[in-house]
Formats: structure tokens, C-alpha cells, sequence
């Protein structure tokens, strides 16, 4: 990444003479950039990303300065550029304070004295630099570590699925078709919105649904026929020992990634009319992100091939879901399991 690839400054006044002065104050330094109105400037900083800092003054014809601050906040480009505000105006023009509350970083007042502004000018824009490097180093860290916590997750959710005869694929697909359940339906309904970054993390600790597996024994797991009562009983509490699992390595992954998981793996069978199990939750008492793995997850355990079963076709899959052959589900999450899965997967 090239360090200081932002090394221009835009001009922004109608009046050519103190566009000229600034000019000349700041060519050597500088790429200079000018415009004649707002319109002109707002054009210009959506076009260059080499844009290091604007001088910008308030009154103009065809768009305001304050028009101008008013499209960088709405574009979040207020955020990652110093506007310093033109003016001629005294301290108790109304128009400052308008200025500074939409952003602007300083005042810089007419006439110019050259060699103070530069010097303001050129430290806040060296600020920016480092605080633009300081957001680019923290982001790759970022990455590194969702890279780490979703390995780790992977390995861990893969050691349980090859107990359970899978390839590890059905992990991989739960994870996939619970981002596009809670994608569809936190659009469909707005009570249930989820930002994309916490479905993100939803989808990834979904992996970890059936960690509690590897507590039951392969005479249960893997058993080709009808489990006993006795048996289920065992196989039911893959659930709860899921959760003492995780409670056990909270720090291997980070803090949201362990509060979805382990939720998630407490309640990814309970049902919504309250006939689930460990707990007996009904209804919204069960989170939404766990009734999604819930529906996902018996969607693929229905079209995946198991040793007590063939799979279904998705059309039979499907219909069971909705017959209520699997248990009952939120009928909005059917609806939207049915808009981001049914239509979707038909051939």
C-alpha cells in the first residue's frame, strides 16, 4: 500500500483570486485541485481519491459550502477528509457553528496568513495519514483473527462431523444457509434486523451447532436403526454438553463468535411451540439466530443421506418442513425460509 497516496488539496471558492493565493501557498507540496462552486467540489472528491484535504468556502452560488458538508457526512467521506472552512464572516456568524457540527475540521478566516495556515493545513492532514494507516493496520488484524477464530471453528466442527460419518460438508452448509435465512429475513421483517456484520458472525458460529456430539457415544451417534427412548435421551443431551465444551475454550474465539455459539448450541432444537428440548423454550424466548440454525439444520439433515436414512429430495424436504412433520417453526421464519431456500433451491 502506497503511504501517502492522498497528496492533493481542492480549492473550493468562487472568487479566482483567493484560489490563486492558495494555489500558490500550497503548490509544492501539493497537487492542486480547484472548483468554482460546491456542485464543482462534490463532483471532484467523488472522482479522486487522492484528495487529502479540502478548503472550502461557504458562500457560493449553484451549491453552498454547507451543502457541500452536507453530502461528504450523507457519502461518510467527512470522516476520512479535513474540510477547512473558508470565511471572511466573524466568530458569532451562525454558519461557523453549522460548519463545525457537520464536520469541518477548522476555520481558516480572510485575509490569509500564508505561513500559519500551512502549517495547520499540513499538520492535520499528516493526522489523517496516520490515523488512515492505523485503520488500515487495525483491519488487517481484524482479518488475520476472523481467519483464526473461523479455522479454529472449522477444525473443531470438522473432528465432530468425522465421528458422526460426514464429510464435514454439512457444517460448511449450515453456515451458508443460515447467512441467507437471516440475510432474507432480517429484509423481510424489520423487528428481526440483524446488521450484516453480526450474521457474519452468526454464520460462523453456527459451525460449532453440534460441537456437544463428540460427548455422545458411536453406539448412539452412528446407529443404523431407530434410536430407544433411553438412547434418545442420551443423544438429546448433546445440547447441554455442547455448551460445557465451550465453556472451556471461550477464549480461542472471539467474544460475540463464543455468545452466538453457545447459544446456538443450547437451543438449535428447541421449538416454537415449546416442545423443543433442552429448555422448553417457545416462542421468541428462543433467539432468533438459533431459530434459524434450527430450520436450516433439519432442512439438510432431511436432503443428507444418514445411516439410519436416505435423503429427500428438496421438494419432500421442504413439504415436511412445512407439514410440520419436523416440529413447528416461526411462521415467519418459514416465510422467509421459504423465499431464501424453497423457491431457491427447486430445480
Amino acid at each position: 500500500m502506497e503511504k501517502y497516496i492522498k497528496n492533493a488539496i481542492l480549492i473550493v471558492d468562487d472568487v479566482e483570486i483567493n484560489r490563486v493565493v492558495l494555489a500558490e501557498a500550497f503548490k509544492d507540496n501539493y497537487e492542486i485541485l480547484e472548483a468554482g462552486n460546491g456542485k464543482e467540489a462534490v463532483d471532484l472528491i467523488n472522482s479522486n481519491e487522492r484528495v487529502a484535504a479540502v478548503l472550502l468556502d461557504l458562500m457560493m452560488p449553484v451549491m453552498s459550502g454547507i451543502d457541500v458538508l452536507k453530502e461528504l457526512n450523507k457519502s461518510g467521506k467527512i470522516n476520512k477528509i479535513p474540510v477547512f472552512v473558508i470565511t471572511a464572516a466573524g466568530n458569532n456568524d451562525p454558519l461557523l457553528m453549522d460548519a463545525y457540527n457537520l464536520g469541518a475540521s477548522d476555520v481558516v478566516t480572510k485575509p490569509f496568513m500564508l505561513d500559519f495556515l500551512k502549517c495547520r493545513i499540513d499538520n492535520v492532514v499528516e493526522l489523517y495519514r496516520h490515523r488512515t494507516d492505523l485503520e488500515s493496520m487495525l483491519e488487517e488484524k481484524i482479518e488475520k483473527l476472523n481467519f483464526i477464530n473461523q479455522s479454529m471453528v472449522e477444525a473443531l466442527a470438522n473432528i465432530i462431523e468425522f465421528r458422526d460419518g460426514e464429510s464435514g460438508e454439512h457444517v460448511k452448509r449450515i453456515s451458508s444457509l443460515a447467512k441467507a435465512l437471516l440475510t432474507k429475513l432480517t429484509k423481510m421483517y424489520p423487528e428481526y434486523y440483524l446488521p450484516k456484520t453480526e450474521i457474519e458472525k452468526i454464520a460462523m458460529a453456527s459451525i460449532l451447532h453440534d460441537v456437544g456430539k463428540i460427548a455422545i457415544p458411536d453406539s448412539i451417534l452412528n446407529k443404523p436403526g431407530r434410536l430407544t427412548k433411553e438412547e434418545f435421551e442420551v443423544m438429546k443431551g448433546h445440547t447441554v454438553k455442547g455448551c460445557e465444551i465451550l465453556t472451556h475454550i471461550p477464549n480461542l474465539i472471539d467474544e460475540d463468535t463464543y455468545k452466538y455459539s453457545y447459544d446456538i448450541c443450547r437451543h438449535h432444537h428447541e421449538r416454537w411451540d415449546g416442545k423443543g428440548y433442552p429448555d422448553g423454550l417457545a416462542g421468541d424466548d428462543i433467539s432468533i439466530w438459533a431459530q434459524a440454525v434450527a430450520i436450516v439444520d433439519v432442512y439438510d439433515a432431511l436432503i443428507s443421506p444418514r445411516v439410519y436414512k436416505a435423503p429427500f429430495t428438496h421438494e419432500v424436504a421442504v413439504n415436511m418442513i412445512y407439514n410440520g412433520e419436523c416440529g413447528t417453526f416461526n411462521p415467519k421464519i418459514l416465510e422467509a425460509f421459504n423465499e431464501a431456500i424453497g423457491k431457491s433451491e427447486q430445480k
